[in-house]
């Protein structure tokens, strides 16, 4: 019920594209921008590319929406995100987070999804074909990428308790917890870009998590 909703909100951003043509991906564009396509068939049989074009330095006070969907490289439908598109079958879902697009799937009427094949210039292809062509050394990076993450969480988690239990309300109740983890400046700051590298691997697979954000 609850996915059946946020869904049929997410589709009520989307609003009829302006026309224009898809533009090509620049190398300029590697830091501020995300192309995903599918090929997709109509109920008459006919085969067409879908495009979704992700502007991540616009957000809903930009003039232009920050996530369009193209037809054959031709803007059909435009919008806020988080953003639904519907297409022949079931619908393209579009979301992003702090380090990136965090949902660009097709979920089909039956409920099946997959994930949108990245353009090959975009940071999110570069992932992808080092993936294909590493395998080995791209789940390396995944799994340390988690651990790092989870490492993280725990450091946060556990800091948070500590102030949250310094409060002389809470104290009365739960008592008091000292965190056993203090890191140092330099420790903390490496930390840091440690896991928003993490987080920014997990986005350019599209798994990103409610940890990375």
């Amino acid at each position: 019920m609850f996915t059946r909703t946020r869904r049929r909100r997410h589709l009520a951003r989307a609003r009829p594209g302006d026309g224009s043509r898809v533009q090509r991906f620049r190398l300029r564009q590697l830091f501020t921008r995300s192309l995903f396509a599918v090929d997709l068939a109509e109920d008459s049989g006919d085969r067409h590319l879908y495009e979704v074009d992700v502007r991540h330095g616009r957000d809903s006070s930009s003039t232009r929406r920050p996530a369009a969907l193209y037809r054959d490289g031709v803007q059909v439908l435009a919008g806020n995100l988080p953003v639904a598109f519907p297409v022949p079958g079931g619908v393209i879902e579009v979301a992003t987070g702090q380090f990136g697009v965090k949902r660009m799937h097709l979920v089909g009427h039956d409920g099946r999804e997959h994930v949108l094949s990245p353009h090959p210039r975009s940071l999110e292809g570069r992932r992808a074909r080092f993936d294909r062509r590493f395998p080995r050394a791209s789940a390396a990076v995944g799994v340390v990428g988690l651990v790092v993450l989870l490492a993280g969480l725990a450091v946060s988690l556990s800091l948070a308790a500590e102030q949250v239990t310094r409060v002389e309300v809470v104290a009365q109740y739960v008592g008091t917890f000292t965190s056993p983890v203090h890191l140092p400046a330099w420790a903390n700051l490496t930390l840091t870009v440690a896991v928003a590298l993490a987080a920014t691997d997990r986005a350019l697979r599209v798994k990103s998590t409610w940890m990375a954000d």
